[in-house]
């Protein structure tokens, strides 16, 4: 079943590539010389509960340590991480829980009998070459897959080994992303081509209709400018209508990305003193988006320690805590997302919101009855239930708050939900 996934949450600027004024095609073979040369809720069902889910899609070029990096991070991760490009030919999906200390802390406050941490899945999508949005190496059914996903983690080479071939002959993260960017800039050109083409041939049956295609219409226009001038699709200033109205085409540039520089573990207590890190920090702050340093081969070797030698191994190398903390930090960082609690008893669990939503709509992330019957959300901050030291605790001291419909949900807000069916 196709997903839908397409978060339209944080800007980010490209530097415009000059003729903008060209035709179409001599603007797109221009780009190309000089690249080449160089938010959605998404919802998961169990048998009685509806949880939100993060998806984060994550790509690179063959052989930049991105298989390697899910097998990792990922407990049920089963890509083949082979030296040679397309060992990933169908995406690979693991689910990995958050890391959060808070969990346990109320987990314990409360004596439940279980702690359920939030979850994000990683999508290993195949690698990706120049010419992929003309269906080099296995193309365009990447980039379909890429559609699917609520961020990209775009895995940029910054490491030095002549065992493992660059499938461009040798390392240069810049010119790797901009390969990258360029192919999913050419992926959104044709589809919103085709888009186009078909909203001139279609009848629009009604005036609400029609008030929705020509936001749509006008959208695709001021896109269409600037992906011909090399800017993403996010770069675009819209009306909320307009966002709203092509949501549905799912484009590649305007997802957030978070670049993560794979180094050596050497590198990795002071990545940005390699000077390929340092390429990738640029274009990252260039282009507004996010960045991780991690080491693949660090993080393949912690899955086979034991908990305890993983710490003393991660001390050795001059770091207190493995890469997958600071990745799942940064998607949520760059989507905006909150963490909020309940926690009794039977269990403690933390789930997963977008900034800015409501109590009832946090609420309908348990179940849509939350949200439809909901009536009022007992709140109390996370340090406070933890000094008070129980809900109840916090229930006389003052610091547990009935919080109604407009309620914007707080980072860490512990909750508990009165509605009626």
């Amino acid at each position: 079943m196709a997903r839908v996934a397409c978060l339209h949450l944080v800007p980010a600027l490209a530097n415009p590539l000059k003729s903008s004024s060209l035709s179409r095609n001599h603007s797109l073979l221009l780009l190309a010389e000089k690249c080449h040369s160089l938010q959605r809720r998404r919802f998961s069902s169990s048998a009685a509960k509806i949880s939100m889910s993060l998806r984060a899609g994550i790509v690179g070029l063959p052989n930049v340590g991105k298989s390697t990096l899910f097998n990792a991070v990922v407990e049920n991760g089963k890509a083949q991480a082979a030296n040679f490009p397309f060992c990933t030919i169908e995406p690979n999906v693991g689910i990995v829980a958050v890391p959060d200390q808070r969990l346990q802390v109320l987990s314990d406050l409360s004596k439940s009998k279980r702690a359920v941490p939030a979850s994000i899945e990683f999508v290993d999508i195949a690698g990706l070459v120049k010419g992929a949005s003309q269906g080099e190496g296995l193309g365009n059914k990447f980039l379909s897959h890429i559609r699917e996903v609520d961020s990209i983690l775009q895995v940029v080479r910054c490491f030095e080994d002549n065992d493992i071939v660059h499938v461009n002959g040798n390392v240069n993260p810049k010119s790797d992303i901009e390969v990258i960017n360029l192919e999913l800039v050419f992926s959104d050109l044709d589809q919103i081509e085709k888009r186009m083409e078909k909203l001139k041939k279609g009848k629009v049956k009604d005036s609400q209709s029609k008030v929705k295609e020509e936001a749509e219409k006008s959208a695709l226009e001021k896109i269409q400018l600037a992906l011909m001038d090399g800017k993403p699709a996010r770069s675009v200033t819209l009306t909320e209508f307009e966002k709203d109205a092509i949501k549905h085409l799912c484009l590649l540039t305007m997802k957030p990305i978070i670049y993560v520089a794979n180094v050596a573990e050497t590198d990795l207590a002071e990545p940005e003193n390699n000077p390929h890190v340092k390429e990738v920090m640029n274009v990252a702050s260039e282009l507004q988006s996010g960045l991780v340093s991690i080491s693949a081969q660090v993080e393949s070797e912690l899955t086979e320690l034991p908990y305890e030698e993983r710490i003393e191994y991660l001390k050795s190398l001059g770091v207190s805590e493995s890469g997958l903390g600071n990745l799942i930090r940064a998607t949520y960082s760059l989507l905006g997302m909150r963490t909020y609690f309940t926690s009794g008893e039977k269990e403690t669990k933390a789930w997963t919101i977008l900034s800015g939503m409501t109590a009832p709509q946090a609420a309908g992330v348990i179940h849509s009855d939350f949200e439809k019957g909901f009536i009022r959300a007992e709140t109390v901050a996370y340090n406070d239930f933890v000094a008070a030291g129980s809900l109840a605790a916090a229930r006389e001291k003052g610091l547990l708050r009935s919080e109604g419909k407009d309620y914007i949900v707080q980072e860490g807000d512990v909750m508990l939900f009165r509605f009626n069916v």
